[in-house]
């Protein structure tokens, strides 16, 4: 007799999710056939331009529903190159409708797939949220995504120059993202001010997660201090040569400027108090707003 062993449940909702995709993503498929079939049909430039449109759009959703698509394997992903995927794919798909401008401040952050993933489904509610809710009076609409790590700590940081009145009654969309956070050991806080809304998610990094992203910050930081002393060398070097008395001479020396930006064009975030949540919801805390 042959017994039936279930599949863990990890591995049943992964099977569930992988084939949710696919059907969704089959019948976008389909729609977008539908409606480019129709665009050639009809007469009028007016209305093949109108379906194009339609087209277009269908396209841009399509692509943040792959961006969305749930990471297999067990190999570290790097949650910046991720972020900064999906939230092009939202630019195209519904931003740039909205005349809302996209900004990312992303430093590198290794996260586990299916935690990586997590990320991507908040990011997405969030920013969504905001282009929806944010009474932007007048200014040109912003919305930054800033992603950061402290030590075993992890931030990402919707913010928006949107003012607070026009989403009182929408807090209760952010349900779905708080209960994402919690999946990953983390909480959503809200901050807002006269011209900024954030919306904070602070999570701590696993063990493995810790290990991986401290050892790619020592690799990142190594090659810096050999290029800062092959320009030391070489700057002393050319001003000798140019220096008649070489016993005599003088090398005038400067600080070196503060580093802005990591390897790779990741914006580099200095070290900040030990209470993240708390200066990034300050008020006074100026660098939430746009």
């Amino acid at each position: 007799m042959t017994v039936f062993t279930p599949d863990p449940p990890a591995l049943q909702e992964g099977a569930l999710l992988r084939e949710l995709h696919h059907r969704v993503s089959n019948g976008v498929a389909s729609a977008i056939s539908l409606v480019s079939a129709a665009a050639i049909r009809v007469d009028g430039p007016e209305a093949k331009h109108a379906l194009s449109d339609v087209v277009e759009l269908l396209h841009g959703y399509a692509d943040v529903h792959r961006a969305l698509a749930m990471p297999g394997g067990e190999t570290l992903l790097q949650t910046a190159t991720y972020v900064r995927k999906l939230g092009c794919a939202m630019r195209r798909a519904l931003l740039d409708r909205m005349d809302i401008r996209l900004a990312f401040a992303t430093q590198s952050l290794a996260l586990q797939p299916e935690r990586c993933w997590r990320i991507g489904l908040i990011v997405h509610e969030l920013v969504t949220h905001a282009a929806r809710h944010a009474c932007f009076d007048g200014r040109a609409g912003q919305i930054k995504i800033k992603l950061t790590r402290i030590g075993a700590l992890a931030n990402c940081v919707i913010v928006d120059n949107g003012s607070r009145s026009a989403r009182d009654a929408s807090d209760r969309e952010l349900r779905i993202a708080k209960d994402l956070a919690r999946a990953l050991g983390g909480r959503i806080e809200q901050g807002f001010g006269a011209e900024f809304t954030s919306v904070v998610l602070s999570f701590p990094l696993t063990e493995r997660e810790r290990r991986a992203n401290s050892t790619i910050a020592t690799r990142q930081v190594k090659p810096r201090r050999r290029t800062r002393a092959i320009a030391s060398i070489a700057t002393k070097l050319v001003a000798r040569a140019i220096t008649p008395d070489h016993g005599s001479c003088i090398v005038a020396s400067q600080p070196e400027p503060k580093l802005s930006r990591q390897h790779g064009g990741e914006l580099a975030v200095p070290r900040q108090a030990p209470d993240v949540l708390g200066e990034l919801l300050s008020p006074s805390h100026r660098t939430d707003a746009p």
